[in-house]
């Protein structure tokens, strides 16, 4: 089979792009993704985003993780959707309104000599309550809260931006065992549905420096929704302001984070085409 695609990538938050608008998606996506995003051994990337067509909205995406996984919102992919359906696509609109399993998504774009440079997402309202994360848990939410993960303790923020984030801010971000916090995270049984979770430092001058562990993919360079759930703990905390956009400082660039007193979330970034091609696809995959 032979796979046409377009690689695109958030602040290095690198996804493989289908596009489905005008023929059928493949079959077991699932395995093609793992298949794809094995970095060194095929193109390598986070995962691989389907590109549909949708009767509610401009269009859908579906997002499969690097492990086959499916999510439900990629704050990244959908910025890039948009630049691809703007650019590519030449989608003539000042809006897009973009279904995911999250909801349907506004975006807007800003364009620098006739092309989107940059694209803001409307992410919607951050969810706190412990049931709809979801987290097992008697505390109804868990906010700057102590709990034990196999064996240690960690003060974190739990919030749900379309997929479950938490969030917690130690001093050296650098230099913290993320694969170890990030596993024993995904694992536990406190999150039955896995959980990302953010390392972060508060920087001043409402700006946070994260790192992320994204469930099904392991450390990546950003993750839009996981910069959106920092910005929300950070002004939860006391430390960010709400109503001015929030800089999140991640290893593959910068996000800019507005959040209201309703908890209400805007995310401005980049989106950059990286190349197209043909992947020749031979599923071995059991």
């Amino acid at each position: 089979m032979r796979i046409n695609f377009t690689k695109m990538h958030g602040c290095g938050n690198d996804y493989i792009y289908i596009d489905c608008l005008s023929s059928p998606p493949p079959d077991d996506v699932a395995a093609l993704s793992r298949a794809m995003s094995r970095r060194r051994f095929s193109v390598g990337a986070d995962g691989v985003i389907l590109i549909l067509p949708s009767s509610v909205a401009d269009a859908k995406m579906r997002i499969f993780n690097a492990d086959g996984s499916e999510g439900k919102m990629c704050g990244n992919g959908i910025r890039c959707v948009g630049k691809y359906l703007w650019n590519v696509r030449k989608m003539n609109k000042p809006e897009l309104f973009i279904e995911t399993l999250s909801g349907v998504k506004r975006l807007v774009a800003k364009e620098e000599k006739g092309s989107v440079s940059l694209v803001g997402v409307d992410m919607g309202r951050a969810e706190l309550l412990s049931s709809k994360i979801p987290i097992i848990s008697p505390l109804e939410k868990v906010v700057f809260s102590h709990v034990e993960i196999g064996g240690e303790t960690f003060v974190i923020t739990c919030v749900s931006m379309g997929n479950p984030h938490a969030v917690m801010f130690i001093s050296d971000v650098e230099n913290a065992d993320i694969e170890h916090i990030g596993r024993l995270f995904e694992q536990s049984e406190f999150f039955p549905e896995g959980i990302n979770v953010e390392l972060c430092r508060l920087d001043g001058d409402n700006a946070v420096t994260m790192r992320v562990w994204e469930r099904g993919s392991g450390e990546t360079l950003a993750c839009g929704t996981g910069a959106c759930a920092a910005a929300v703990a950070s002004v939860l905390g006391g430390t960010c302001k709400y109503d001015e956009p929030i800089k999140v400082r991640l290893p593959g660039g910068e996000l800019y984070v507005t959040v209201s007193e309703r908890l209400d979330v805007f995310m401005l970034g980049g989106a950059e085409i990286v190349y197209s091609g043909v992947y020749d696809y031979e599923c071995t995959d059991k």
